[in-house]
């Protein structure tokens, strides 16, 4: 069952959801490859294939590197990210493992704090919440990749 089509109306509610916490990121002084980071991020821990592929093109178009995102899942090792992307992305992890964990560790908080205005924080935490809401949808769906524009 593809949810996106069984209730389009709600679906284009969490599209629109997106484009609000975008917005508000730009607003706040967050740059979209962030934002995209943070999508891949989390869609690499829910095992969403679609949102990966896409997120990832996305980020590839807002300036993003092909090696960065070779090593995002070891983001923490490679030093090739900086103090606010480092928040960004253990705040995504974070609130992705929630079912797991149960919590939102203070160290994260704490880092996530010094590295992030409240705007921006705010609008990590939506981006981090709403991609994993879509990640649900895309794995429960099983949505195919697109075919390769190559």
């Amino acid at each position: 069952m593809l949810l996106d089509k069984e209730l389009p109306a709600v679906y284009q509610q969490l599209v629109a959801l997106t484009r609000d916490i975008s917005k508000a990121a730009a607003e706040a002084g967050l740059d979209r490859q962030l934002i995209e980071l943070v999508k891949v991020r989390a869609s690499q821990l829910n095992g969403c294939a679609f949102c990966m592929d896409m997120h990832s093109r996305a980020a590839r178009e807002a300036g993003e590197t092909e090696r960065r995102l070779f090593v995002l899942a070891g983001w923490r090792d490679s030093g090739l990210f900086d103090e606010r992307e480092r928040a960004a992305l253990a705040v995504t992890e974070a609130i992705t493992n929630v079912p797991i964990t149960r919590d939102l560790p203070d160290e994260v908080y704490a880092q996530a704090s010094k590295a992030l205005t409240e705007p921006q924080l705010a609008a990590v935490a939506w981006a981090a919440t709403v991609i994993n809401a879509f990640n649900r949808l895309g794995v429960f769906s099983r949505w195919p990749l697109p075919k390769d524009p190559a």
